[in-house]
């Protein structure tokens, strides 16, 4: 178990608590864990590029993390009537037909490689400054419009162009397999 498992272990744990921030109505409290476990992805990947301490663990918890951090956010921002459901119910579907895709691909006997497109990478970072916005927004109440209409904006094309693109590239993956393959 290295410092940046480690690291990321706790960004996980830190989802209960955001959750329970929203929820609460405790914007500045959830605002404040979102900017903690932002910081904490950060510096887990820098210690873990810089002194050479990747790990197989590693490559699967942090985009974990970040997933189910981000994911619970947006639920929780929706329940809270903060979000727009249809732009929640994006958010989660993309990430859902990812999984199930990888999912099918192994169940099959055919593993896709894990390697997120840039397309994917900006879409992480438009729902990212878009939760971090309407965190902040929400908790020192103040009018975060047309930011926040801007970056929906991006969420919503860059989360359309990404599952398009995932789903294109899966497609093509799974076209190898023999006709009359069944998962074992």
């Amino acid at each position: 178990m290295s410092i940046p498992n480690i690291i990321t272990l706790g960004r996980i744990l830190l989802v209960p608590i955001v959750v329970w921030a929203i929820a609460s109505g405790q914007m500045e409290i959830a605002f404040a864990v979102f900017v903690i476990a932002g910081v904490s992805d950060a510096v887990d990947g820098f210690l873990a590029k810089r002194f050479n301490m990747a790990s197989e663990l590693g490559a699967l918890l942090d985009p974990l993390a970040d997933k189910a951090l981000l994911v619970s956010i947006f639920v929780s921002l929706g329940i809270w009537g903060a979000v727009p459901r249809w732009l929640v119910i994006l958010v989660v579907s993309r990430d859902i037909m990812i999984v199930g895709a990888v999912i099918v691909s192994w169940l099959f006997g055919k593993p896709i490689p894990m390697k997120p497109l840039m397309v994917s990478k900006l879409n992480t970072v438009a729902q990212v400054a878009f939760a971090a916005l309407v965190l902040a927004a929400l908790g020192f109440g103040f009018n975060s419009s047309p930011y926040d209409l801007i970056l929906m904006g991006f969420v919503t094309v860059l989360s359309l162009a990404s599952v398009s693109l995932y789903l294109v590239e899966w497609v093509r993956h799974m076209s190898t397999i023999e006709t009359g393959a069944r998962p074992e």
